[in-house]
């Protein structure tokens, strides 16, 4: 699936690209509790920081990782809410 195809599948899309850490992880958490039970949430990265902290809160918080993938130095996670 390409990333296009994955933005138009998200409930919400947060862009936290050219933020650092750990801003991509504060705006995720602020945009997943917004959403309802089973809403997927796309996270647009592009601190390497996020490779880890991403997987790791969405874990720690029981979201499901759905798909990570990188295209020219942009990280994309899609999220499903717990």
């Amino acid at each position: 699936m390409t990333v296009q195809e994955l933005l138009q599948k998200a409930d919400k899309v947060v862009d936290a690209t050219g933020l650092s850490c750990p801003m991509p992880v504060v705006r995720a958490k602020k945009a997943i509790d917004a959403l309802s039970s089973g809403q997927i949430l796309v996270v647009q990265a592009t601190d390497r920081g996020s490779l880890k902290d991403i997987p790791a809160w969405a874990k720690q918080a029981g979201h499901e990782l759905m798909e990570t993938h990188e295209a020219d130095g942009t990280f994309v996670y899609v999220i499903r809410k717990r």
